[in-house]
């Protein structure tokens, strides 16, 4: 099989638990008085945090360099069906869990909501839960169960605690992720029910079983593949079908817009590495070009649209649909940099526009606009709010030494390889980031403070407290990748892997040896020549 099971050091119940923990913090929620919020903050952001310690613990205890499944729980549930609990985690979901579990209790901790705390916390606990199931379940129908809950919690967050017209965003997010959603459910039951046709084994959802079977005809995996690419479409969101993203997140509360941004469109990305190239290698390869273009068309759109907002939040929703055209570009090369970059970036994106929503809303709290008009010599007034939100802003736009040029690195280094005349023209979103941004800040934080711009509060220490672990994730990343790409990396090949043997005559594009060798060097500041990892990492292989 493609993905081998690893035994894992602790117990088999740490995957659950990771789920299971911001559910019954959910239900405590229900039960304390709606007439103390500091009660209901604390008690959220202690179970968040203990889910977020299990999810660091799970990352400190997984195996380098094995690039099979770890902490493998699989229970039948419902066995007549074929339905499974079938829980594991992977290189390539590791750091989704692990990011999630860091970006919850800081938004909880960074913003409140102005009414109704009881709902609000809950909200967050159901959907914190939700995101961790999405990236465990290798069931399908499971899968799909843990993506659906996700839109519910994330509905009632914008439309209860939103702004303007929170109730349009809501509904306008909440229709075109259903929508994407239906048409996957018709093809998870059609891959099952056809596979167990054509192999005469009984029904299952095991997404392992499936790929393995690869049991389906061509016109069938083709539909079926669109089936699932269009649902994890509109998560991403790629374009054409990112509009519902911009309304979400200009009009979606700041602890919204930074799970929104940094985790919920990974659900996308995530599924197109997990479901879509792995259940459906050939198609993958097939269609690759069509995503490459739509790829390349949002990361040029994406910042072109940036370029022209006039509210600084809106501004960094659109930057979002191109920097989330890098992650597809970089799956789609269908090589090592780049889905090893894809998978990075994922990350880095979560951290880097993860701070920027919460910054922007600490400057809507303060100044209760957003407006860059508006706004104006911010950091005579706020110097170290100001350094903050320059260190994050050179982070989106990718500068050498953080976090963000990493990932785009790697899916240049590859798309080069793979895709180079698609590659060529996605360069151009790497300037365009530098223009948005650099000009957006000049307008906020540089000229003459005038009126309440001259008065704009500094960074508090308890905002400093929330916002300081994502700036050093920032820098360390950008300093020292090393570890998180040997982590990655082992899984991403073996997904290669499985892919050169369910399709004729692919070979995954590598750029030659010199040009791998110095660009892994460059990255992770590491002594060593030699590719990715160590030594014994390339005889497993």
């Amino acid at each position: 099989m493609m993905l081998l099971a690893a035994e894992g050091s602790v117990s088999l119940s740490l995957l659950p638990a990771i789920i299971i923990v911001p559910l019954v913090t959910a239900a405590i929620l229900a039960l304390l008085p709606a007439a103390r919020p500091d009660y209901l903050k604390v008690t959220a952001l202690a179970g968040s945090s203990v889910a977020g310690a299990l999810s660091v613990y799970l990352l400190a205890d997984f195996h380098t360099g094995e690039g099979g499944l770890q902490y493998v729980v699989h229970r039948d549930w419902v066995q007549s069906l074929g339905l499974s609990w079938f829980f594991a985690v992977d290189g390539i979901s590791l750091f989704l869990i692990v990011l999630t579990g860091i970006l919850f209790p800081i938004a909880i901790l960074a913003a409140e909501p102005h009414h109704d705390h009881k709902a609000y916390y809950l909200w967050l606990m159901v959907l914190m839960a939700g995101s961790f199931g999405v990236f465990m379940s290798l069931d399908l129908l499971v899968f799909f169960l843990f993506f659906e809950i996700v839109l519910v919690p994330m509905y009632f967050l914008i439309g209860g605690w939103g702004h303007g017209r929170r109730i349009y965003a809501a509904l306008k997010f909440f229709l075109y992720t259903m929508a994407g959603s239906a048409l996957m459910l018709v093809g998870i039951i059609a891959l099952a029910v056809l596979t167990a046709r054509n192999t005469g084994q009984r029904i299952t959802f095991d997404v392992t079983v499936l790929a393995e079977a690869q049991a389906l005809g061509t016109t069938a995996q083709r539909l079926i593949f669109l089936a699932f690419a269009l649902g994890f479409a509109v998560k991403v969101p790629l374009f054409p079908l990112h509009t519902w993203l911009p309304d979400a997140h200009t009009e979606a509360p700041t602890a919204g817009s930074v799970i929104l941004a940094g985790v919920m469109l990974k659900l996308g990305t995530y599924g197109y590495l997990r479901f879509g190239v792995y259940l459906f290698p050939q198609v993958a390869k097939d269609l690759a070009p069509l995503f490459l273009t739509l790829a390349v068309i949002g990361i040029v759109y994406g910042a072109i649209a940036a370029t022209m907002q006039t509210d600084l939040k809106r501004l960094v929703a659109y930057s979002s649909v191109a920097h989330m055209g890098f992650i597809v570009l970089g799956i789609f090369v269908l090589n090592t940099q780049g889905i090893d970059g894809a998978v990075i970036q994922m990350v880095n994106h979560g951290l880097s526009t993860g701070a920027l929503f919460i910054l922007v809303g600490w400057i809507y709290e303060r100044r209760h606009t957003r407006e860059i008009s508006e706004l104006g010599g911010l950091q005579k007034s706020a110097p170290i709010f100001a350094a903050a939100f320059t260190l994050v802003m050179l982070s989106s736009i990718g500068l050498p030494g953080l976090n963000g040029f990493v990932g785009e690195f790697l899916v240049l280094l590859g798309g080069f390889s793979g895709a180079r005349w698609w590659t060529v023209v996605a360069v151009s979103g790497v300037i365009l980031a530098a223009l948005y941004l650099l000009w957006a800040y000049q307008r906020v934080f540089h000229g003459p403070a005038e009126g309440p711009n001259a008065e704009f509060p500094e960074l508090r220490f308890s905002e400093g407290m929330a916002i300081l672990p994502l700036l050093g994730l920032i820098v360390f990343l950008g300093v020292y990748p090393k570890p998180v790409l040997d982590r990655i990396e082992p899984s991403v090949k073996v997904l290669l892997a499985h892919v050169e043997a369910h399709v004729d005559d692919f070979e995954a594009p590598e750029p030659d040896a010199p040009v791998r060798r110095s660009g892994v060097a460059e990255l992770t500041g590491a002594l060593e020549s030699g590719s990715h990892g160590s030594a014994e990492h390339e005889g497993e292989d």
